[in-house]
């Protein structure tokens, strides 16, 4: 590589965003800024219509399946072979095309993955690098940094209801384009970082699930108390644990219910607290005070998402508390990673002997007669304090509770490490993606951070 003694990948990087191009760099070593056409970046658009619902079939992707840079199946729409067919004569995803969307959430984008065969929606469409210039695999990464979104907001449309891009103005953004040899090492960088993260929720998924399914076994369907009315042994348990439950049903106001269990309500078995937004002048954004969660916008996967803070906090969860949206939409439910501060769209739920993984999975198990209340209001669906503790719960004797928390809780803490630990790999990746793509941070020093965080 040629370059002045004095001068550094950085400062030639910065000398191209000034416009400065007079360096004895070689050529293909030099950010350089041109338009996504002129990088060899096209465009394709989505057909203009929408497919009818198939039971089985491929994915037809819409802007909810785009989250975090990946897309998600989680609710998807199927549609069937056909219609596939029909709808991927003009544009069929390949790998490492990066779906875009252009109406709704602007700018936002997600990467195809390797082996997904699929539509996608109206609104959404898709850029395809031809390697010439810009790699395919660094393509999502630099749909991602601070240039892209610096376009985005100088050509956004501002709509009455909303905003929107323009198909035919995405390709002429400019971009500063690293030399493709730094494209492959910085794109192996964050790909590394973000494979991590992706691994990371999926464990937590999978860990919730086996919660979720034990919750369910014992508490819903009740397997075990079966199991031992038809003189079976409960599966997956010892004696001791299979011996703290009934070997029979008596009838109750929702059906049957194993012997010597009650039905409870949100009041009498919880401690329930309502959301009040405290001053406006006492938020910030600069982390002053503690979290503070408005409503269903801040929550995630299991854990809410810091943006606001407060100094003056009026209603407290603790850490373990179950977090509940209670308007604009009812049913959402959350966990509290640290005392936090609950505005007037999310409620504090806590079991009264504080048995935390039986009540995050009652509240879970709450959501279809939440999502009753989503028709309430006038403009949008809301649950007081009156009707929320008014909800029927399941009352197991105290040792099965306490039983299934020391099963539980295990997990569940397992879940919050890897959710501290997809938090600080999030933070590196954002922090190393517009210093990479830029040529402001070396690659050997990206990689030193990298094997830091191992």
């Amino acid at each position: 590589m040629v370059k002045n003694k004095n001068e550094t990948e950085a400062d030639v990087a910065e000398n191209v965003m000034l416009g400065f191009t007079n360096t004895t760099y070689a050529p293909e070593l030099i950010w350089q800024k041109m338009t996504l056409k002129n990088a060899g970046v096209s465009l394709i658009d989505c057909d203009h219509r929408t497919p009818s619902h198939a039971d089985e079939g491929y994915p037809y992707i819409a802007i909810p399946q785009l989250k975090n840079g990946h897309i998600t199946l989680e609710g998807v729409r199927l549609i069937s072979k056909s219609d596939y067919l029909d709808w991927t004569k003009k544009l069929k995803p390949q790998e490492d095309d990066v779906i875009v969307v252009r109406r709704c959430n602007s700018g936002d984008s997600a990467v195809v993955p390797r082996g997904l065969e699929c539509a996608i929606g109206q609104n959404l469409v898709i850029l395809r690098a031809d390697g010439t210039t810009v790699n395919p695999k660094f393509l999502r990464w630099l749909i991602r940094g601070p240039g892209w979104w610096e376009q985005v907001k100088k050509y956004i449309n501002v709509g009455a209801v909303f905003d929107s891009l323009k198909c035919r103005e995405i390709p002429q953004y400019e971009l500063l384009i690293p030399p493709l040899v730094h494209q492959k090492e910085i794109a192996t960088i964050l790909g590394a970082l973000d494979d991590r993260i992706t691994l990371l929720r999926e464990t937590n998924t999978t860990l919730e699930a086996i919660a979720q399914a034990l919750f369910k076994s014992w508490f819903v369907d009740f397997d075990p108390v079966h199991a031992k009315q038809q003189g079976r042994e409960p599966e997956g348990m010892d004696a001791a644990t299979a011996a703290l439950f009934p070997d029979s049903f008596e009838e109750s106001e929702l059906g049957l219910m194993p012997d010597g269990w009650k039905l409870s309500t949100v009041q009498e078995s919880f401690i329930l607290t309502m959301g009040q937004s405290p001053p406006g002048h006492t938020y910030n954004e600069s982390g002053e005070g503690i979290p503070f969660y408005q409503g269903r916008t801040d929550f995630g996967f299991r854990f809410p998402t810091q943006r606001i803070f407060c100094t003056a906090p009026t209603r407290l969860a603790e850490f373990g508390d179950v977090l509940v949206s209670v308007r604009a939409p009812v049913g959402d439910v959350n966990m509290a990673m640290e005392k936090c501060c609950l505005g007037r769209g999310v409620a504090g739920l806590r079991h009264s002997k504080n048995y935390k993984s039986f009540a995050f999975y009652t509240a879970r198990g709450l959501q279809t007669r939440f999502h009753l209340f989503n028709s309430e209001g006038t403009v949008f669906g809301s649950i007081n304090k009156k009707d929320f503790q008014g909800l029927p719960v399941i009352k197991p004797t105290p040792d099965v509770m306490q039983i299934f928390d020391e099963i539980a809780s295990p997990l569940d803490s397992k879940i919050i490490e890897n959710e501290k630990q997809i938090r600080t790999l999030t933070t590196l990746r954002d922090t190393l993606l517009p210093r990479l793509i830029s040529g402001q941070l070396r690659l050997p020093d990206a990689e030193a951070m990298l094997e830091e965080t191992t």
